[in-house]
């Protein structure tokens, strides 16, 4: 498709793997990869360091100027962060100027790559309603807060197990119940379930998938 902007679309729930696989999708089809998610996770970040207060100027300057590096920051993955994003996620006015940030890097990505692939929470029918290919990813709750428990002790972060467990449940309650592009699966999103299979054979899944649609 050498004329066309390859599009890949990924919706899914806190730590169902989608980054993991976004990521391999992007560098095997050469496409620019945005993890949406951090840039409200940079904004919760600034958001908690204020103590707790929003300062709209602040923020918008902050995402017109966020460099792609910055959203791969390890630093930004810790509970506190999170619930902060989504905190703000539910703000009209955050919302809006994120979402134009997502819309211009999913319509015009840099001139090396070969489209996008974007993951977050309203990516399918918000940012690109006409993705080439559209996934909604999930697993099951207590598969997804073992997943993120290892990631943040490796990271040294000291919580328990109940801790992100209940973290990741109210993240849920949070993506699926706001009134501003909630997290739900569209009827052209192809559900991918990770609860019981290996990052690989996730991905090997997803490429056959993805190099089908393309071809049509």
């Amino acid at each position: 498709m050498p004329n066309k902007i390859i599009q890949i679309a990924i919706d899914s729930p806190a730590a169902s793997g989608a980054g993991t696989q976004a990521k391999l999708i992007s560098k095997f089809f050469n496409l620019y990869y945005l993890d949406t998610g951090k840039l409200y996770r940079i904004l919760g970040k600034i958001y908690l360091n204020n103590k707790k207060k929003i300062n709209y100027k602040i923020f918008e300057n902050k995402i017109k100027n966020t460099k792609p590096f910055e959203l791969g920051s390890k630093k930004l993955l810790s509970n506190d962060i999170g619930m902060a994003a989504a905190y703000l996620a539910k703000d009209k006015k955050i919302r809006k100027f994120v979402t134009n940030y997502q819309i211009k890097i999913s319509e015009k990505p840099p001139k090396k790559f070969l489209g996008v692939c974007l993951d977050g929470r309203d990516i399918t029918y918000n940012i690109m309603p006409n993705a080439d290919v559209k996934f909604f990813m999930t697993a099951n709750l207590k598969e997804r807060a073992e997943r993120r428990y290892k990631e943040l002790r490796k990271l040294n972060h000291k919580i328990t197990k109940k801790e992100v467990y209940k973290s990741i449940k109210e993240r849920d309650k949070s993506d699926f119940t706001r009134k501003i592009s909630p997290l739900r699966k569209t009827k052209d999103s192809i559900l991918i379930d990770t609860s019981y299979i290996s990052i690989n054979e996730c991905f090997t899944k997803l490429k056959k998938i993805i190099k089908k649609k393309l071809n049509k």
